[in-house]
């Protein structure tokens, strides 16, 4: 009689998240091999119901042997949780996929980009046990740093208008009941942000919000750091709050040693996986999509400078390199 293997058991911490439904949505269409879903969370969220390869699910609270018997654990919630709790995935013998930033600092958790590794020279080895899934805004960055490290680039500059679907839920509450407060002459309400993001653009937050835009650069920078090493140009980040619910626009700046034609740098770009498309994308038209759009224009007064602009669905975009990683350490493992 044939005896089949036990499914790979993957477990999604933080499971009610944004990124937390995204990955366990994207794992179900995945090449990952069959496998046993586990949802966990927080202990309030114990109990609540969602969607895990098309069944109904319940997130179970994380308690003490939580992680018995998982092969993969993506950590999607909070940072402080997975600071938390990381560890005991590890001694639990799971390999752990970080989204949440809970890792950064951690000894050899390294950054991985699926879609980049293979172009940087030197290549690092498939990941095993720690990994740092990076966010929309560094695989982006990465993106083009990576598919221009050919070309004679003397420097990037990238904006990148984050929405506020970075800050999870409470924050695309807030938006919603600021817009609404507004267009009825109501006071807003700051709890999140403690300030006013509806119709606002804004390159920092008030003093009482719980992670500072400055934060937000210097967590961005460290991971591109981390990730590009001496291996790509470091591009230069700027990050403005837009007043969008999710997805990502951004806006780089190339500055060539002299004048390249487009053909060149469109090549560079779509060999790294980026797509250039003719219209301009936006947040709205990237909904959806796990692609990088951009579109490329010349500095009319500049010649050496040509300038990006793209955008993303930042959720999709953050898991399905996450789910990416997954399937690399299970391959490695075969």
């Amino acid at each position: 009689m044939t005896v089949l293997p036990a499914p790979l058991r993957i477990t999604i911490a933080g499971a009610s998240s944004l990124l937390g439904k995204e990955v366990t949505e994207l794992i179900g269409s995945s090449d990952l091999p069959a496998h046993e879903l586990r949802l966990l969370d927080d202990v309030a969220l114990e109990g609540t119901l969602m969607e895990a390869a098309g069944e109904p699910a319940l997130i179970r609270g994380l308690g003490p042997g939580g992680f018995d018997g998982a092969r993969l654990v993506f950590f999607t919630g909070l940072a402080e949780f997975t600071a938390r709790h990381w560890a005991e995935a590890e001694r639990a013998g799971a390999a752990v996929i970080d989204l949440s930033g809970g890792l950064s600092g951690v000894r050899g958790a390294l950054p991985s980009i699926p879609a980049l590794d293979p172009l940087l020279e030197p290549a690092r080895p498939a990941p095993r046990h720690l990994v740092r899934a990076p966010n929309a805004a560094v695989i982006v960055a990465a993106a083009i740093s990576v598919a221009l490290r050919l070309l004679p680039v003397r420097r990037i500059t990238a904006t990148i208008f984050h929405s506020v679907s970075e800050s999870g839920q409470p924050g695309i509450d807030e938006l919603e009941a600021q817009t609404a407060s507004l267009l009825s002459f109501q006071p807003i309400p700051r709890e999140v942000f403690d300030a006013q993001v509806a119709f606002n653009l804004l390159d920092r937050y008030g003093d009482s919000c719980r992670e500072q835009l400055d934060d937000v650069r210097a967590r961005i920078s460290r991971e591109l750091s981390d990730y590009l090493g001496y291996r790509a140009p470091m591009p230069a980040v700027q990050v403005i709050q837009a007043p969008v619910f999710y997805g990502a626009a951004f806006s780089a700046g190339v500055e060539f040693d002299g004048p390249l034609p487009v053909d060149s740098i469109q090549r560079a770009l779509e060999a790294a996986g980026v797509v250039v498309d003719a219209d301009s994308p936006s947040n709205a038209t990237a909904a959806g999509s796990a692609e990088i759009h951009v579109t490329l224009r010349a500095d009319s007064n500049l010649p050496m400078i040509w300038w990006i602009w793209g955008a993303v669905d930042n959720v999709r975009l953050a898991a399905q390199n996450a789910v990416r990683i997954a399937e690399r350490i299970c391959a490695a493992d075969d």
